[in-house]
Order: structure tokens, then sequence, then C-alpha cells
């Protein structure tokens, strides 16, 4: 991994742009998830699909806290254990508490960006007990001692070349790039841990309150594995993920598989309703569901609701043309990258000025919000975060320096005008390639013209265009 995600946000996004191996990898998983995508669309009228789901959604948020208090009652009835946590370091200690009540020294975890979020990896780790990951990407990236960087392809930064080393190194691999002996290499060390571990670990992507029931949707074979092989079973759960009815949540699982991984259902989708009963085979002797807030009711509360409509497919992030050129770490050290983390990662914030460069690490095109299966209006809450990063004080000197000059020149025509003349000149002076527009300008402008130009100045300009015209109606009407 060359990008450190805990380095400042301009050196990230230098370190990614300055990897050529990142942007092979980038632009192999995000052509072929974005052209799987495409395909299983195109098959559909997508239209309808896309406004159910987000009329789910919607309801779901409207009607949160009853639906909350029913699920809780009915897992409660199920024979599950429920635990509200209102931050993440509660969470983990209601985990960690779990696992020293029956002596777990070993975990195993499916694919989870709920906790991922809340570091419980780290916090099990710091309490002795061993965590392994079973999704196979999360168990690559482990291995390899990284966050994950996508939220549905954690491991979208690596190419296969890169992994076979890795595999080599860790687990004894023949030299191979043959994608099937490697799973099959990971499938082998992964096998023995489901069968040691006592605790098993997942998240959540949707809740069904009228039965009480966890779903998780995955294409390997670990997630039911996790859920039903140790003794005791956690769910990890943000309580935007309750959702009313079981039609709900199968809907929303064709949504998601068809803008995560152009499926139009994912392999797997497992249902756990509670602990195991008398005469079942298998299953957990105890099941614990953790509802997690974590800040989400504080975004609810500053009006960004539709940010939690959120179904975790990653479609925006496959889409968007700046995560394509610096990938998930270049975001940071949180959870959630791209487009959606941009806008997830400073809402979450204790402190959001900490990820104040994230609102604008997009180019506001739009596309993100034309491939949602929900249709967040990702731009508009960009634009909303941006308005309330600068409330917050959050803008450099220079930036501020900028905006006065251009509004003090912006308010007072006679001085615009000037100003604008002068610009004009200036200009004529500067280097210019074939197209006429300005390759290079002095310092501090030289930042922008040094990945891009400056587009020519308008000659004449709309004012004198203006007033060219207004003479000539004038000239028309008095002949």
């Amino acid at each position: 991994m060359t990008v450190d995600p805990s380095a400042p946000y301009k050196t990230r996004v230098k370190q990614a742009l300055a990897d050529d191996k990142l942007h092979t990898a980038l632009e192999r998983a995000t052509t072929r998830l974005s052209g799987k995508r495409a395909l299983s669309v195109a098959a559909i009228d997508l239209g309808p699909l896309r406004d159910e789901a987000r009329a789910i959604r919607e309801h779901a948020i409207r009607r949160l806290p009853e639906l909350l208090e029913q699920l809780e009652h009915n897992l409660i009835a199920n024979g599950c254990q429920v635990h509200w946590a209102a931050t993440a370091a509660e969470a983990t200690d209601i985990v960690s508490a779990i696992a020293q009540q029956h002596g777990v020294r070993r975990a195993v975890k499916s694919k989870s960006m709920t906790t991922e979020e809340i570091r419980l990896n780290q916090a099990l780790e710091g309490d002795g007990i061993e965590v392994v990951e079973t999704d196979l990407g999360e168990y690559i990236i482990q291995l390899a001692g990284e966050p994950p960087s996508h939220i549905t392809a954690p491991v979208v930064h690596k190419r296969a070349e890169d992994i076979s080393e890795l595999f080599q190194r860790e687990l004894g691999m023949p030299p191979t790039t043959d994608p099937g002996e490697m799973c099959a290499a990971a499938r082998r060390q992964l096998r023995g841990e489901f069968l040691a571990a006592e605790l098993g670990i997942s998240g959540c992507n949707f809740a069904v309150a009228e039965t009480g029931t966890v779903c998780i949707v995955t294409n390997e074979g670990n997630g039911r594995m996790v859920t039903s092989l140790p003794q005791v079973y956690v769910a990890v759960m943000g309580i935007e993920k309750v959702v009313p009815r079981v039609e709900d949540a199968i809907l929303l699982w064709q949504a998601v598989a068809r803008s995560a991984t152009g499926q139009d259902v994912t392999v797997y989708f497992s249902m756990s309703s509670g602990p195991r009963r008398r005469g079942h085979a298998d299953g957990p002797e105890e099941m614990h569901v953790i509802l997690l807030d974590n800040g989400r009711s504080r975004i609810l509360e500053r009006g960004y609701a539709d940010a939690l409509l959120c179904v975790r497919c990653g479609a925006c992030l496959n889409a968007c043309p700046v995560y394509r050129e610096i990938g998930g770490h270049a975001y940071g050290d949180s959870a959630y990258s791209g487009p959606i983390g941009a806008v997830v990662t400073p809402l979450l914030a204790d402190r959001p000025a900490t990820a104040r460069e994230l609102p604008f690490a997009s180019s506001l095109c739009g596309v993100c919000r034309d491939v949602c299966p929900v249709k967040i209006d990702l731009p508009r809450l960009l634009l909303d975060l941006r308005h309330d990063m600068i409330r917050l004080g959050t803008s450099t000197r220079s930036e501020k320096t900028a905006i006065r000059v251009y509004t003090g020149a912006a308010e007072r025509p006679l001085r615009y005008q000037r100003l604008s003349r002068i610009a004009r000149w200036f200009m004529q002076l500067m280097p210019r390639n074939g197209d006429g527009d300005v390759s290079k300008l002095p310092p501090p402008l030289s930042s922008w013209t040094r990945s891009r130009v400056f587009p020519r100045l308008a000659v004449p300009s709309f004012r004198e265009l203006w007033r060219a015209r207004r003479s000539r109606d004038t000239t028309s009407g008095d002949a």
C-alpha cells in the first residue's frame, strides 16, 4: 500500500496519483464492476425498482423509532439479546464483554463496514482475541495489514499479481495468478478457523422489524458459517438498516445486487432470527444484536437524512471519476470512501472539521446520483456540506482572502470591469497550449495550472457584447 490513510489529505492524493500499480488495479476493477452493472440494469426497467427501493428506505427512516422498538421486541421474543450502543466505544465494549463472558480467544468475522467503522478488530485484538476475516477480500487486506479501500470490494486497489505475492509470502502458496488456485489456498486456511472459533461476528444489510430477523448479503458461504458454526453470534447493525417487512428486504436485496456486482441476486441471502432452538441441527447457542447509533441520529438532526438511505452497494464509487483516480485510501482512514464516504464521514465524525476536505473531493458531475439504486442526490448533499464546512470556519486563510478579493470586485461594477481588462491583458502574456488556453500561471495560481489548463477569458466580454447589442437595438428602434 503506497497511500498512507493517516497522512494529510493532499499527501494522500499525491501518493495515489503517483502509484501506477494502483491506477492499473482501479481501472481493471471499476471498469469491470461498472460494466457488469450496466449489463444487469439494461436487462430490466430499472426506474420502478429504484423508485420502490427509495420509497422503502424513506418510509423506514421516517418511522425509525417505531420500527426499532418493534425490531427489538421481536428479536427478544426470538431469544436474542439486544444491546443499544450510542457510540463506537460502547459497541466495542459490548462485544468485548460478551467475548470475555464466554472465554473467547478466537473470533471469525463476516464482511462488515459497520464493524470497520467502529474499529472492532483492533478493540478485540487489544483484549488478546484473535479476529479472522473470512470474506476473501477482507482476508486479503487483513493479511496485508491494510484497511479496505472500497465498500463492497475491499481489495479493489490490488492487482492479481500483488495478491499472488502476498499469498506466497503469508500462506506458502506456489507461484500462480490463477484466481481458482488462489481462492483454494485461502479456503484451505480459513476452513479450520470456522471450526476453532468460539465467536462469530457479522454486520447487517437489513433487519426486518416485523419478524426480528437479521439479513446479510454475500457471495461466499463464509457468512452462513460465521452465523451458524460458533457457539456465540454477534450482529452489529447501524440503526438505519431496519426495514418494516420481509418483502422490503427482498426487494432491496435485488437492488443492491444489481448495483454492486451486476447480479440479479447474490449467491447467499442469510436470515438469522435467533439462537438454535430445540431440534435444530445447527446454529449458535446465543445470538446478540447491537443497535449502533454512532452519529446517525446527529445526521438526522442536521437535515442529512438522505445519507442514511444508502444500501452500501458501492456503485457510486465505481462510477466516480475522482475515486477511479485516487482509490479509497486517499479518502483517509474512515471505513467509507468515494462520494458516499465524502458525505457520511464528516457527518459521523464528532469533529466534522477533521474531514473538511472530503466534501470538496468531487467534481459534482452527478454520475453518483445517476447510478444510486435509492436515488440519493449526492451532489446536493456535498454542496450542503461544503456550505456547512465554510460556516464552521474551516476555510484556509488563502481561501478567505481569495473570496474577499473576488467579492470586493464583484460588488462594484466599475472595479470589476477594470480588473477584467487588466486580467485579459495579463493573460495575453502567459504561455498557451495549442487550443489557446493558458498552460502556466505564476504562483500562487501555478497550483491550478500544474495539473490543468486555465480557460481563456472571453474576448469580447459579456458586458461588452451586451452593450453592443443594446446599442444595435436602440439604433434599430430609432430607425
